[in-house]
């Protein structure tokens, strides 16, 4: 199988933009011990997106993009589209509703200040509107959010809605859910969207999910973050939950994704949803 290009089918290439220390679980307070090499990874990920000639959304940090302004204003400036990823990536369901309404707001605050236009696409940190949490659709939908990218219809020990719908829906008044994608095997959903799940599993099952998924006529959410295209980072002693799917065979990502955006097609996910038309 080579892929589904030809069918036509156009997949969301998306970024979740923040540094290499950032999702490792470390308490914001001490990011400041940190070496930043956001722009490493980031620029890299620019270089190969403009070489495949595709159009992503990176999900934006806001803490990442204070202290990267102009960073995210090359991004922009490439043309592709910006989201918040929240302020201090904190989870969602522990924030509560009040506390992430503030982290969305500050981000958003952010990013009028350090790019252009307004911002419509949100992806929660570790994914984490979850069972319990939907409450946090109706934040999006006062900040004026119109897409969302958080839930991940799998069962993981930070995140996951299994029984949620694995395609693009509506759940809420003029908001969209654009869900990480799964391959269905038996009664269980398996990722297949990025990250980590794109360096563990082999390639050949990237490309088999995801043209599962465009066979059927339904666009992917692909992902990954900057500092997985820069294996050079420093390695933390963290748990070993966190430590294996962080590390492991980083030095396959650039070669993979390429791969990847050779094998099929890929937009911002603004463009997949129609958005700008």
């Amino acid at each position: 199988m080579t892929g589904v290009k030809a069918e036509g089918v156009v997949n969301a290439l998306t970024v979740d933009l923040e540094d290499w220390y950032q999702g490792l679980e470390i308490d914001p307070e001490d990011w400041g011990r940190y070496e930043d090499r956001l722009a490493i990874g980031t620029l890299r990920l620019l270089d190969l997106l403009a070489e495949a000639g595709v159009r992503a959304t990176f999900f934006v940090l806001g803490y990442a993009a204070e202290r990267a302004p102009d960073l995210v204003r090359e991004i922009q400036a490439r043309g592709h589209e910006l989201g918040t990823h929240g302020y201090g990536h904190r989870f969602v369901y522990r924030l509560g509703p009040e506390g992430f309404r503030a982290d969305l707001k500050r981000s958003l605050e952010v990013l009028a200040k350090v790019g252009s236009g307004p911002i419509r696409g949100h992806r929660a940190p570790y994914f984490s509107i979850t069972s319990g949490a939907e409450w946090a659709f109706e934040v999006l939908q006062e900040c004026s959010i119109t897409f969302d990218s958080s839930v991940f219809p799998v069962k993981n020990y930070r995140y996951g809605i299994p029984d949620s719908p694995r395609w693009i829906h509506d759940v809420g008044d003029g908001l969209v859910e654009f869900p990480l994608p799964t391959y269905r095997l038996g009664k269980r959903n398996i990722p297949i969207a990025g990250g980590a799940y794109f360096r563990i599993f082999p390639y050949t099952f990237t490309r088999f999910g995801l043209s599962e998924i465009n066979s059927t006529g339904h666009a992917a959410a692909f992902y990954i973050h900057p500092w997985e295209l820069d294996p050079g980072h420093p390695r933390l002693s963290v748990a070993r939950r966190i430590r294996i799917p962080h590390y492991w065979n980083l030095k396959a990502t650039e070669g993979r994704l390429r791969r990847l955006m050779r094998e099929f097609r890929f937009a911002s996910m603004g463009e997949v949803l129609g958005l700008d038309a």
